[in-house]
């Protein structure tokens, strides 16, 4: 048996020890990861693609392949939905095409050259999720299906959705070539879809008619002519499950299975959930586990917590710039201030653990001649580096430069004295 010569003896009790400091005191091992463990978020979701977002700053606070494209169905209805808002009348008068009418169910059932006021057609579009009625929508909006698609597609746009591409205002599954023979998907992201309903809630000039829509519980209409009447329903089941539900819409197709986009609102926390392909026949229910699960997490996680610091900014020197004694010889500086700092507050939803980060970022030095009210820098607050706000630096006052005719001024003032 082969002994330890006493190098080896040291080189091992070292050894033994720095194990001992590791696992034992505290930032060794087993607290690292019981601090992975309670940072860890734990949810188990049915969804294939979830987001969790704080709609207040459009920061995504959860998500699961939040940004693979997926078909979303009737989820699509709250751009319709917005878009007819916003480009539309709600006393304009619609009539229903062949194209219209022959939508598949869920429809209303109108018939072809049935007329319908706009507004009447929008709760028959959220509440029962009517096909037929989205094709009218869209046909009158934006001339054609084909017209109203473009609209949908540059409003994503608008809004920062990247990843989205509308074909159908309806969300049936659909596909059409693109220019390079490639096949596109009438698909969404859960990171976008949580964006347009973040945008239909709280960004749109709309959006108090939007939620007034999205939670009426039952709204009945008639035709123009008055021959017909219709009775709908909201089928949101989320508006009676939590406190503080704000609107949603759910949305089934084969190729999607079950799709739900949501709000809610309380203790002064608005959030959005998004999910796509949560789960297929006959698993319907499994939305709603997901979409309270989420809702619950960011309610019980999430506080908002004031970050602002205030910045003392020291005056920067001003190259060639006149000093503040008026004299060239020595060094001349000029004061900031930082813009747009009303209140000295600045609010952010977080979770323990996270932290927001202050930045100053200043030039060293300014060249003569300086205006006031110059922007010369910022002070920035990020969390994992995503900015959160940027406040601009100004100059508080105007410097001007040592020029010849400046030294030739002050040289006589000098002689007269």
């Amino acid at each position: 048996m082969k002994c330890f010569g006493t190098k080896q003896k040291v080189f091992f009790s070292l050894f033994i020890f720095v194990c001992f400091l590791a696992f034992f005191l505290p930032g060794g091992f087993p607290a690292a990861a019981q601090e992975e463990k309670e940072n860890s978020t734990n949810l188990q979701l049915y969804a294939r693609s979830a987001v969790l977002m704080d709609a207040d700053s459009g920061r995504i606070l959860y998500g699961k392949d939040e940004n693979e494209k997926l078909p979303m169905a009737s989820t699509t209805k709250i751009m319709t939905c917005i878009l007819a808002l916003e480009e539309g009348n709600l006393e304009d008068e619609v009539t229903a095409t062949a194209y219209a009418a022959s939508q598949p169910k869920v429809h209303l059932g109108m018939y072809q050259g049935e007329k319908f006021r706009l507004g009447d057609l929008l709760y028959s579009l959220m509440l029962e999720s009517h096909n037929d009625a989205a094709v009218a929508i869209a046909e009158h909006v934006g001339g054609s299906v084909e017209g109203f698609a473009d609209k949908m597609n540059r409003k994503a746009q608008e809004i920062g959705c990247e990843d989205t591409f509308f074909i159908t205002p309806n969300g049936l599954d659909a596909s059409v070539q693109d220019a390079s023979g490639g096949q596109k998907v009438h698909s969404t992201t859960a990171a976008d879809l949580a964006r347009i309903m973040r945008y239909c809630i709280g960004e749109s000039p709309k959006s108090e008619e939007f939620l007034e829509i999205t939670r009426t519980q039952s709204y009945s209409f008639t035709d123009i002519e008055g021959k017909r009447s219709y009775s709908c329903n909201n089928h949101n089941a989320f508006l009676h499950m939590m406190d503080g539900a704000l609107s949603g819409k759910t949305g089934f197709t084969n190729n999607a299975g079950y799709c739900y986009v949501g709000a809610l609102r309380r203790d002064g926390k608005t959030f959005v959930v998004a999910l796509l392909a949560c789960g297929w026949p006959n698993n319907r229910t499994y939305k709603w586990s997901d979409t309270r699960q989420l809702m619950a997490y960011g309610l019980e996680n999430y506080e908002y917590r004031n970050v602002y610091e205030e910045a003392q900014l020291e005056p920067l020197p001003v190259e060639g710039g006149i000093p503040g004694d008026g004299k060239p010889y020595g060094d001349a500086f000029l004061p900031i201030e930082v813009a747009g700092e009303e209140g000295k507050e600045l609010k952010v939803l977080l979770k323990e653990g996270e932290n927001v980060e202050r930045n100053i970022l200043l030039p060293e030095k300014l060249e003569a001649p300086v205006e006031a009210g110059r922007q010369i820098g910022a002070v920035n607050y990020c969390l994992d580096g995503e900015l959160l706000r940027e406040y601009p630096v100004l100059t508080a006052q105007s410097m001007e430069k040592i020029d010849f005719a400046w030294m030739l001024h002050f040289i006589w003032k000098q002689y007269s004295l």
